[in-house]
């Protein structure tokens, strides 16, 4: 496999495998193949990498069980999971469940394979590189196995692939908790991250981006985490760059994509602000794709502007900021973003 790195949102890198088509052919072959065998035996909490399951179902089943008066969370997070997994452990595990020689050689193989960096092969004796279609399954087998006992101690948990919170109802619980699971990991010559995970309060955690709070009459509800939203203002700032030379469709459509993920949250005093400032940006690209004076009077026009507006927004064409949130305002309104397909916060 091609080994690739990319930065990670709090600092860091994350390291990717990258496998040769005619491999990511053969592991996706097996997964489809294996998935519908395997699957279905997974723990109900656990909501990562499979069908019919996305984070946000994580989301929701974690606010129940807070909303149920379990307000201490055990958050867990391990460390380099991917790269950690040992390969005995995980064949073993997974020949439990499938009874096919072929296919465990086959498996064995995608994980000895190793990795190539500036021409040069690394051998790996742990690990299996996020990158590949078959990785996600086998971390889940590896995984289930905690989340089953966990299950048969009726803890109420939410996980999504490294990433699990466990409710309950006193911190001491929680510590009782904490110590089980640094055994049950132990086991699989995992470790916990201890500077990302600890038992506390739900409130001030984060869980997938988003932390809970209680509105008047005691309902919780969801919030994009503090640090989420300084990653969320950085990724529209990416996508609504003014120098990437794409189409206001396109644009549109990724940032409808990105901001899809954090709908769950009920802040809406927190993301009028950030829906002002979004639609800022999606104006100043489009005076900017406009460009001259003669073409934004021309469109401004085309969109019901008088043509004092447009002859006052045309006087000032190559100040793309300061002009869109002047009285362009009264012409590319919400509803002219709406048309576009544009994403509301709010």
């Amino acid at each position: 496999m091609r080994r690739v790195t990319i930065p990670k949102p709090n600092g860091g890198e994350r390291e990717l495998g990258i496998p040769t088509v005619t491999d990511r052919l053969k592991q996706q072959a097996l997964l489809q193949v294996l998935q519908p065998l395997i699957d279905p035996t997974f723990s109900k909490h656990s909501y990562g990498f499979r069908p019919n399951s996305r984070a946000h179902d994580a989301v929701i089943a974690a606010q129940a069980f807070v909303q149920s008066g379990k307000r201490v969370v055990v958050d867990v997070d391990l460390q380099k999971f991917f790269d950690r997994v040992n390969h005995d452990i995980l064949i073993e595990r997974l020949s439990k469940r499938i009874n096919d020689a072929g296919v465990i050689r086959l498996v064995r193989a995608y994980l000895n394979s190793g990795v190539m960096m500036d021409g040069v092969v690394i051998e790996r004796t742990e690990g299996t590189p996020q990158g590949g279609p078959l990785s996600p399954l086998l971390a889940n087998i590896l995984l289930d196995e905690v989340d089953q006992e966990l299950g048969k101690r009726g803890y109420d948990f939410a996980r999504y692939a490294d990433d699990c919170n466990i409710f309950v109802g006193s911190r001491k619980a929680g510590e009782r908790v904490m110590a089980l699971l640094q055994r049950l990991y132990a086991k699989l010559r995992l470790k916990i991250n201890e500077s990302k995970s600890a038992v506390g309060s739900v409130f001030g955690r984060k869980f997938l981006g988003y932390s809970f709070w209680v509105a008047k009459g005691g309902k919780v509800k969801c919030r994009v985490a503090d640090t989420a939203q300084d990653a969320f203002k950085q990724r529209v700032r990416q996508l609504t760059r003014r120098t990437v030379g794409k189409s206001m469709a396109e644009t549109v459509q990724k940032l409808k994509i990105y901001v899809a993920y954090f709908k769950l949250a009920e802040t809406p005093r927190a993301w009028r602000k950030l829906d002002e400032w979004m639609r800022h940006r999606l104006r100043a690209i489009q005076l900017k794709q406009w460009k001259r004076g003669s073409t934004m009077y021309r469109e401004l026009l085309k969109c019901g502007a008088s043509q004092g507006v447009a002859n006052r927004v045309a006087a000032n064409s190559r100040c793309w900021w300061s002009n869109s949130d002047g009285l362009i305002k009264t012409v590319l309104t919400i509803r002219y973003f709406d048309k576009l397909g544009a994403p509301r916060l709010i």
